[in-house]
């Protein structure tokens, strides 16, 4: 920390804005250390696309957060197999993959849309609502809601306690109280639900994880449940910030907000530019299985290294004009917003597809729109960046 600069993923300043601190990161600490939170923390986007794919120095076993409480051998308890590493990864992985399938996803397409104009048109019609608590916060909920078999009646309680799980407390730097009594619920409702499904099978993921199986090895009820906590915190909290974080960085920058309102087909480069320059996963925790020698650093074995796609995706080494939101980059799959390697995010492509539906119908239906950013106001994570609220003032077409 010789270079003067000091980064905390629980500072809220880091959350107001956390790229002027990146940028110092990434030219004075390319390998950062915070003794006093005991985490080390890369960067650049070369050191950060190697690590995600480097499964030998690098392991998933204590989780991905830096939290105390959801740090440990048992994290994969909550986290599915975020918190393993090959061949349990790979196990558990592929028997989730037998349920949660392209095909469930590609057939959902329709039910997608109808949920996201449910949302959507009746916040139309009043011409002022809050982007998130009216629309991009149910979407996704209902969406993994669908999915799950979870019935309408209880998902606005659901997306309560996944917003609760993630929210973090300015000044403390570990899970809350009230986010720990959130999860247990959140374990409490799928365990039901799970046996609710074992006596009687339905046409959604519940009971297609019930009868996963590969040569005769099935999902325990804890490993189904586990992923399914992943699927609403993950699923739910990442595709909420990032529809928000494009309403608002487009609003922010209005030749770039023209594009999609004048041609719905931009909506793709609105959504892969967003994932970049604002992504909603910020950092994400690995162990170190031995010692890491980077730009004449050492990362000792066992310690907690932060990878940082949020610095990465706005390293001008590897994008032209990092901090310029342009949806004329040319589309590439250099971005790290989903990770890599083997844990490359399970649910990227839903995400992506539920991102495109919502947005295209609403560029659709929107000849321009307004971001009232004085009332706007963001969540405080350690590693999920996006709003809380967003109100908005839209013009129908």
């Amino acid at each position: 920390m010789s270079s003067g600069v000091v980064f905390s993923p629980y500072d809220y300043a880091v959350h107001a804005d956390p790229y002027p601190t990146y940028a110092r990161l990434r030219d004075e600490a390319p390998v950062y250390h915070n003794a006093e939170l005991d985490f080390w923390a890369l960067s650049r986007y070369s050191d950060v696309a190697a690590l995600f794919r480097d499964n030998t120095r690098l392991s998933n076993a204590n989780g991905v957060t830096l939290d105390p409480a959801a740090w440990g051998p048992y994290a994969h308890k909550t986290m599915s197999f975020l918190a393993l590493d090959d061949p349990r990864h790979n196990r558990l992985r592929s028997l989730v993959s037998r349920g949660f399938t392209p095909r469930r996803v590609r057939d959902l397409q329709p039910r997608i849309l109808e949920l996201a104009r449910r949302h959507l048109h009746p916040a139309l019609e009043s011409g002022e609502f809050d982007f998130v608590a009216d629309f991009a916060g149910k979407f996704p909920m209902d969406v993994i809601s669908e999915l799950i078999g979870v019935p309408e009646a209880d998902r606005d309680r659901l997306r309560e306690l996944a917003d609760t799980l993630v929210h973090r407390e300015e000044g403390v730097f570990d899970v809350p109280q009230t986010a720990m009594e959130a999860a247990l619920h959140l374990v409490a409702y799928y365990s039901d639900l799970l046996a609710e499904r074992r006596r009687k099978r339905a046409d959604d993921l519940t009971s297609a994880l019930l009868d996963a199986e590969i040569d005769g090895d099935r999902l325990s009820d804890e490993e189904i449940i586990a992923f399914l906590v992943l699927m609403v915190v993950a699923g739910n909290e990442t595709t909420t910030k990032l529809l928000a974080n494009a309403a608002y960085w487009a609003h922010r920058n209005p030749e770039e907000q023209a594009k999609p309102l004048i041609d719905p087909g931009r909506v793709t480069d609105w959504i892969e530019e967003t994932l970049r320059y604002d992504t909603s996963t910020q950092v994400i925790a690995r162990t170190a299985t031995e010692e890491i020698r980077l730009h004449e650093t050492t990362i000792p074995t066992g310690a907690r290294v932060l990878l940082m796609p949020g610095s990465a995706n706005r390293d001008p080494r590897a994008f032209d004009d990092a901090d310029r939101y342009d949806l004329d980059r040319s589309a590439d799959t250099k971005i790290v917003s989903f990770g890599g390697g083997t844990h490359f995010c399970l649910g990227a492509h839903l995400a992506r597809l539920e991102a495109r539906i919502a947005l295209t119908e609403f560029v659709e239906l929107v000849k321009s729109y307004d971001v009232d950013t004085d009332r706007a106001q963001r969540v405080h994570s350690s590693n999920v960046r996006g709003f809380a609220t967003l109100p908005v003032r839209v013009e129908s077409r």
